[in-house]
């Protein structure tokens, strides 16, 4: 993974709650890892949800109506 210019400006705003992931922060990682399963990453989510690890595009729909 490269270096991010803006990574601790990014953690400063990131709400992932798991731990050993190597891409918080790097956004750019982040979203091409969540695209390759069909998921979104946790900063689509409200808190509650997010926790839930559910990062799919379903539940994004469910707690966005």
């Amino acid at each position: 993974m490269k270096e991010c210019p803006s990574r601790e400006k990014n953690l400063s705003r990131c709400n992932c709650t798991y731990e050993p992931c190597s891409r918080k922060g790097v956004c750019c990682e982040c979203l091409d890892y969540h695209r390759q399963l069909g998921e979104l990453p946790a900063c689509y989510f409200p808190p509650e949800v997010e926790r839930t690890y559910d990062r799919s595009v379903a539940r994004l729909l469910k707690c966005r109506t």
